[in-house]
């Protein structure tokens, strides 16, 4: 069996918490990026739902409501 020593460990010990840095950091910003990219266009769409909802609420009295 060989054995790496202290040193090997540190080694391993800081490249995994590099790496988990990077995956924490990578995943925020993913967070930060798509969220716009659903919230915006469902914006839109709710917008065009309301507008046409109160086109054809136009035409209706307030006790046909």
């Amino acid at each position: 069996m060989e054995s790496h020593g202290p040193l090997g460990t540190l080694w391993v010990g800081l490249g995994l918490g590099a790496f988990y840095i990077a995956l924490i950091w990578l995943n925020t910003l993913l967070g930060f990026v798509l969220t716009p990219l659903f919230i915006i266009p469902m914006t839109w769409l709710m917008d065009r739902v309301a507008s046409r909802r109160a086109t054809r609420d136009d035409g209706r009295t307030d006790t046909e409501r």
